[in-house]
């Protein structure tokens, strides 16, 4: 086994654990909380954003985009590779779909959220814009995560 075979496995089983992870809140979490309505709704999303930056979600997000990005330079160096173009496209869309997504659309809207109080006159508006955007941003990172996973195991396959 390689390196690279290595930092793979790391990366199959971390971009499956974010893919569940963000499938969770796309297929139920955030309809769950919305049902609870104000302020409840919010006041538990904005905990569960405090929290999540203090769990192990963390290293694993970070170290999971790594392990995608190296895979992807390793690609780009030698595409003739077993796998080669198959470690290119899920390394990339690991990180585009669901790095770039969560620090340029998720992050400055859970921000946001933080920011307003769920029982003020804001708290309704908030949540409305909250919701539609949080969870589309979120949709995208559940596809990509889900995808990349699949270009990552077809990976591992022609690796043998």
């Amino acid at each position: 086994m390689t390196i690279t075979d290595g930092v793979l496995w790391f990366a199959v089983l971390g971009v499956g654990v974010m893919a569940g992870v963000y499938f969770t809140f796309s297929a139920f979490a955030m309809r769950a909380l919305d049902a609870i309505g104000l302020p409840a709704g919010m006041q538990a999303m904005q905990s569960i954003n405090r929290v999540i930056v203090r769990s192990l979600f963390l290293p694993l997000f970070f170290a999971s985009s790594l392990a995608a990005a190296v895979l992807a330079v390793v690609a780009l160096l030698d595409l003739s590779q077993p796998g080669g173009l198959l470690l290119l496209v899920g390394g990339a869309s690991y990180v585009l779909g669901m790095f770039v997504v969560t620090v340029v659309g998720n992050v400055p809207l859970n921000n946001a959220l933080e920011a307003a109080a769920a029982d003020g006159a804001e708290g309704e508006a908030m949540w409305r814009r909250y919701m539609n955007s949080w969870v589309a941003w979120n949709h995208v990172r559940t596809l990509a995560c889900t995808l990349s996973m699949a270009f990552l195991v077809a990976a591992l396959v022609a690796r043998g």
